[in-house]
């Protein structure tokens, strides 16, 4: 199928800038993620990659032609868009065949092209019915066929399930992916979703402000965050921040939290001044003699588990725990944390400090 390289990417539109040097590779047969917020860069990035924006400055290289200038009809890429863009005036079997139509494709072998992919995405039934009256998670199967049926080098796939409702979306996203699969097929998927992006992708690069954040794998992405932006962004609920003023010299691998040193993983950068110290709710622990004394604020109980909001001296914490845990509103505590799994912040930056849990997972680009 295709790899894709994005080198120092730049996308601006007059006085703003949409995308701001990014580089990352993506993969042959990989499934793809462009994460994060609305306005993000995300799309800007996708479209470029797909040659519907061109470039203010950098490159894109697809199995090692550099692409960038070239109109879509030479890219050999196809798109899907959350809206289904379909012809509405075409039945199904007219949608799925018009780009195989339009390259000149014979009768026969265009009907049997549009029966395999159909039967793949397991609408055979429907290819004569007019799409005007399907439903939303049937559009979109028509849309992807379109898109499957020329079988292209890559797919770009802009929030390609974000007009179906939460159940259905679900489903189609695991249908989505057994369909990657199957076909093997290099695809570029943009989500706002972090959950989509963490069930799906076999890489993410999330971004943030025009920036690449980080880029590297679900558990990269979330065991071992590159920002403050990133940590927060990635995990529900996502990361517990602590702020204080510290020192770490010499690799030391442990902070002082007021009277008491906190274990973290060894650093490899001397660091001081106002820090943060992150961990995720899981990796905290509740007992009697806990390092942070807390005020239990509220309980969600969430079957195997639960959600503890605590009141602490550095702010609010939220841990999740064993449901069969007893704990109540108002009851003290001590809450712990998983030594090696904290990740430690420079405020001031918002970047992760470099220590034995995070090296070599920071973005490029």
């Amino acid at each position: 199928m295709a790899e894709i390289v994005i080198k120092d990417l730049r996308k601006d539109f007059g006085d703003f800038t949409a995308v701001k040097e990014s580089s990352f590779t993506i993969a042959d047969g990989e499934f793809f993620m462009l994460l994060g917020p609305s306005g993000c860069g995300k799309t800007t990035t996708l479209r470029m990659i797909a040659g519907l924006e061109l470039p203010s400055s950098g490159e894109i290289f697809l199995n090692g032609e550099e692409i960038s200038q070239k109109p879509p009809s030479q890219r050999d890429i196809a798109f899907v868009f959350q809206m289904f863009a379909l012809y509405p005036h075409m039945n199904v079997r007219k949608n799925i065949s018009y780009p195989l139509a339009s390259q000149g494709m014979s009768r026969r072998d265009i009907k049997a092209k549009v029966a395999e992919v159909s039967k793949i995405l397991g609408i055979e039934h429907m290819l004569d019915r007019p799409v005007g009256g399907l439903s939303g998670g049937d559009r979109q199967r028509v849309a992807l066929g379109r898109a499957i049926v020329r079988e292209p080098k890559a797919f770009m796939m802009d929030e390609p399930l974000g007009a179906l409702d939460a159940e259905f979306r679900e489903h189609m996203s695991e249908e989505l992916r057994a369909l990657h699969d199957r076909m093997g097929a290099t695809t570029v998927y943009v989500t706002h979703d972090q959950l989509e992006a963490m069930q799906m992708g076999d890489k993410i690069v999330v971004m943030n402000n025009a920036v690449v954040e980080q880029f590297g794998t679900p558990r990269d992405i979330y065991d071992k965050p590159a920002s403050l932006f990133v940590a927060d962004f990635i995990g529900s609920p996502s990361m517990n921040f602590l702020y204080f003023n510290g020192q770490v010299f010499d690799g030391h691998a442990s902070v002082q939290l007021g009277q008491q040193m906190v274990d973290i993983p060894q650093q490899l950068a001397n660091v001081e001044g106002e820090l943060v110290l992150g961990v995720r709710p899981e990796h905290i622990s509740l007992s009697d003699n806990g390092i942070i004394r807390c005020e239990v604020l509220a309980v969600e109980y969430l079957g195997t588990t639960q959600i503890v909001v605590l009141a602490s001296e550095y702010g609010e914490l939220k841990a999740r725990v064993d449901s069969t845990l007893a704990v109540n509103v108002g009851d003290h505590v001590g809450a712990s944390f998983n030594a090696s799994t904290i990740t430690l912040f420079n405020k001031a930056s918002g970047k992760a400090i470099r220590s034995v849990l995070n090296d070599g997972v920071f973005p490029h680009g």
